[in-house]
């Protein structure tokens, strides 16, 4: 069961490395386009940027926030032995809403379906928090 608690980890990695792809390739294009400056990237200064370029950036900020907080659930789970199938469920359902916020952030950037599934992700993992909590000190 441990071995399938680190799936959604490595999505979530996976998630984190294809925004990063993403957002270089946003940025070198606005770079040739001189949308933006080479200059600007010595202080990641994106005024004038695009939308496009500058949401790509911000959901890559995101994937070090709310999933750093899954990631460490992960660790006390695996440490504390505390790993089961609803664990697992619960991490994938995190996971999954994570790759649906980003998939909104970054194509239509509708910004009350993001903040809905937003919402939702961190209702996910407040029930991880939550639960964990619960198993570890009864």
């Amino acid at each position: 069961m441990e071995k399938l608690m680190l799936l959604p980890v490595f999505a979530q990695v996976l998630l984190t490395s294809v925004v990063m792809i993403i957002m270089g390739r946003r940025r070198i294009q606005a770079a040739k386009t001189k949308e933006i400056s080479m200059s600007a990237f010595r202080t990641m200064d994106l005024t004038g940027a695009s939308e496009q370029v500058i949401a790509t950036s911000r959901n890559f900020d995101n994937q070090f926030q709310m999933p750093m907080l899954y990631l460490f659930s992960v660790l006390f789970c695996l440490q504390f032995g505390l790993v089961d199938l609803t664990f697992v469920i619960m991490g994938t359902v995190f996971v999954a809403l994570r790759y649906w916020h980003t998939v909104v952030h970054i194509g239509s950037n509708n910004v009350r379906l993001r903040f809905r599934v937003f919402l939702l992700g961190c209702l996910a993992l407040w029930l991880i928090w939550i639960r964990l909590l619960v198993l570890a000190f009864i």
